[in-house]
């Protein structure tokens, strides 16, 4: 089955795989700023592998078939499994917490299972928000935090992801993004991740 990884697509895919390791466990160890920041290269890998894949010729059909489930457990560890051990560290394991890392869990899920069995709509667009959106918009939270008090970070925060856990699963059309998308999403993982390491190594 590793023959399959020998794939460029498939090999960032991998990479993915292990910033998404690597940012769980900066989580769990209570160091929320650097586990986004790495987060968001699993980000950044999971739309590189995309381009790359439609811009390999002559793709072996068994090797895409390997990457398109590669990029679905890729896509729900970083994109809700991550969010949810950040909101939990980030209030201490609250009740609200556990309500809103339950809801991401299973909206994920659910929104990919949905994708991976129907795809996207007959216009092209993805039904509900993508799970690749929670790094993101996390990551701007956080660069947000100097500016508002802890107490009122952490609550804004958690109801974010509430909202988010509802959009994932919401009958709505989502555009997918195009290489200027693409381009922007780079720049501002590059860019937000930088911050937010310089913050907690400076």
């Amino acid at each position: 089955m590793l023959k399959y990884l020998w794939d460029p697509a498939n090999a960032i895919t991998i990479g993915g795989l292990l910033f998404s390791s690597v940012s769980l466990f900066l989580a769990l160890s209570g160091r929320l700023e650097l586990s986004v920041a790495t987060a968001l290269w699993a980000v950044l890998s999971d739309h590189l592998d995309g381009v790359v894949a439609a811009r390999t010729e002559n793709r072996d059909p068994d090797v895409a078939k390997m990457g398109k489930s590669l990029d679905g457990f890729g896509d729900i560890i970083y994109g809700a499994v991550l969010p949810a051990a950040i909101v939990i560290q980030l209030s201490h394991a609250s009740v609200l917490a556990l309500v809103t890392s339950s809801a991401l869990l299973v909206a994920g899920a659910i929104r990919l299972s949905y994708f991976a069995n129907f795809g996207r709509s007959t216009d092209g667009c993805f039904l509900g928000v993508p799970l690749s959106y929670d790094i993101p918009v996390l990551a701007t939270a956080f660069l947000a935090r100097p500016l508002v008090p802890d107490e009122l970070f952490v609550t804004f925060t958690v109801s974010i992801f509430i909202v988010l856990a509802g959009l994932h699963v919401a009958p709505i059309r989502v555009s997918p993004p195009n290489m200027a998308a693409y381009v922007a999403i780079s720049l501002f993982a590059i860019v937000a991740s930088s911050a937010l390491a310089f913050r907690i190594l400076s």
